[in-house]
């Protein structure tokens, strides 16, 4: 069975929505990786009542809580105290975590506060967990059935505790067997369209099926359990795949990370040695956005009104059929920006149904490369900025799509 684990997060800005706990969420997916059933997320104000009550509650429940939040040096940090209060444990001068301290104001020329002497107050017999990027200490201590790491709230400083201490402590103390998750990504399907794909797959029982619905893609997510067979896996992968078809973009957690849609394009075109001309319409600039900082994407131009683009470029379209002249722009883009492929997106409709959550447009893509001319008709809705960044993503998995023989 898993050792269960809980996230305590401490501070008046969380429960107010003030701030939003990314801690908790970063936190969960090391912990779930390392192979803890997490069970709880909670976020306590800085009240100590509330806080030594939670601290005694999940003592009693869990087998591990990673607590941040708490340890600064200023009247609302009650961590230390809380903790102390609830197991009983006076809170002890530690003389090497006061030198750390000082030492960190002496880097920077700054003489030390005063009130920084309380962040060496660490409840008696807590291992102090060294913090090499503040001022505050984070400590560890088994309190009944829980074994406790409080980190400071401070993400910086936090992740970095945890990933070179925190880590390896919990390993070492507990008997973990991680599972394997493997995720499916996805773009131009939506989770349901998946379902209805998978609907006759015969899943191994043990697998657990999952989707997660984001706004640049679709995560159709495959939990094997600790020790299942690896020929199994990676047949049961191959099959899914397979079954939700060219949409699939990367699949992560099967041989490491491969990353979003911008990432993939980005490691194929620099596999290939390919260069990129764009011109936009409906995604007004996101593409190049995307794509920024990649030495592949050699000219990126905006258009808002293709005809006199046309006009400029002297090239004659036909306003009538926008497949067409998406081709012959992008044609005319290649050629006169010398790259290997040229990508032109052109849509349907006027800037009011642009603007129209209630109204749609037709999105038509061209992509010039040396095989031919490879095209993509899409019609989007939703609000503007809803349809600038689908534009801006079906553009880009066109190109995707070409780039892993998908078009051919």
């Amino acid at each position: 069975m898993k050792p269960v684990a809980e996230i305590f997060s401490q501070g008046e800005e969380l429960v107010c929505g003030q701030t939003v706990d990314s801690n908790a969420a970063w936190l969960s997916r090391q912990l779930t990786g390392l192979g803890f059933a997490v069970k709880r997320h909670t976020a306590v104000g800085d009240h100590l009542d509330d806080l030594v009550a939670l601290v005694k509650e999940i003592a009693d429940r869990a087998d591990c809580c990673i607590c941040t939040g708490g340890l600064g040096p200023t009247i609302d940090d009650l961590t230390a105290e809380a903790v102390s209060i609830a197991s009983g444990r006076a809170l002890k001068f530690d003389e090497l975590a006061l030198q750390q301290i000082r030492h960190f104001f002496d880097c920077r020329n700054r003489p030390m506060p005063e009130a920084n002497r309380k962040q060496a107050m660490l409840p008696d017999s807590a291992i102090r967990i060294d913090n090499a990027s503040g001022t505050a200490p984070g400590f560890a201590l088994q309190f009944k059935r829980c074994w406790f790491v409080f980190l400071p709230g401070v993400p910086f400083e936090m992740k970095n505790m945890f990933a070179t201490l925190v880590r390896q402590q919990l390993q070492h103390r507990f008997s973990l067997q991680p599972d394997c998750l493997v995720t499916l990504r996805s773009i131009g399907i939506g989770e349901s369209a998946i379902q209805q794909c998978l609907e006759a797959f015969d899943l191994p029982p043990q697998v657990q099926l999952g989707f997660r619905a984001a706004s640049d893609e679709v995560q159709t997510k495959l939990l094997f359990p600790a020790g299942f067979p690896e020929l199994e896996k990676q047949t049961c992968v191959r099959q899914v795949a397979e079954l939700i078809g060219d949409y699939v973009f990367a699949i992560n957690g099967l041989q490491g990370t491969q990353g979003d849609l911008p990432e993939v394009i980005d490691g194929l075109m620099r596999e290939k040695g390919l260069t990129l001309a764009v011109l936009e319409t409906a995604s007004q600039g996101l593409i190049a956005a995307k794509c920024i900082g990649r030495d592949w994407l050699r000219a990126a131009g905006i258009s808002l009104d293709i005809a006199q683009t046309a006009r400029e470029w002297g090239v004659d379209i036909d306003a009538n059929d926008r497949t067409v002249t998406a081709q012959v722009m992008a044609t005319h883009l290649k050629s006169y920006r010398q790259t290997d492929l040229a990508l032109v997106q052109l849509y349907d409709g006027d800037r009011s149904d642009y603007r129209d959550k209630d109204r749609s447009i037709v999105l038509y893509n061209a992509l010039y490369t040396a095989n031919g001319v490879f095209t993509s008709q899409i019609m989007l809705a939703g609000a503007a900025k809803h349809k600038q960044n689908q534009a801006a993503l079906l553009a880009l998995d066109l190109l995707r799509r070409y780039l892993q023989n998908k078009c051919l």
